[in-house]
């Protein structure tokens, strides 16, 4: 089955990797529209910079926003405890890259133990 063509309000993936940074700000929700509005911080910039260079790259900045530029590129996204390796797709613009490194594991709760109620009274 065909994939349907993505597209971010309304532009197509070529469309926005041809935009500039400053209209595609307009079309992206407030908090991430301000967070770009004060440009890159160095690390980011460094970021960008290794991603011109390399396809994949290590990162601990979970904070930046995803831009059109990084789509096809791998990024290890560091967790707290190791680098989560991530491929940037086109649905994942406007997102941040942390929300892609899940920091928490998720529990998984067994029976009771010793003495615990889940087993009931031995019987012999």
């Amino acid at each position: 089955m065909a994939r349907k063509e993505f597209k971010y309000r309304g532009f197509t993936e070529e469309q926005l990797k041809e935009m500039p940074l400053k209209e595609f700000m307009i079309l992206l929700p407030a908090r991430e529209r301000r967070s770009l509005a004060r440009g890159f911080t160095k690390e980011e910039q460094s970021l960008l910079t290794k991603l011109e260079k390399r396809d994949k790259v290590k990162t601990h900045e979970r904070q930046m926003v995803i831009i059109p530029s990084l789509i096809g590129k791998t990024i290890g996204i560091h967790n707290g405890k190791d680098y989560v390796n991530i491929l940037i797709t086109d649905e994942m613009v406007g997102q941040r890259l942390g929300q892609f490194a899940l920091t928490r594991k998720r529990t998984g709760h067994t029976g009771g133990g010793i003495g615990g109620k889940d087993k009931g009274p031995v019987r012999k």
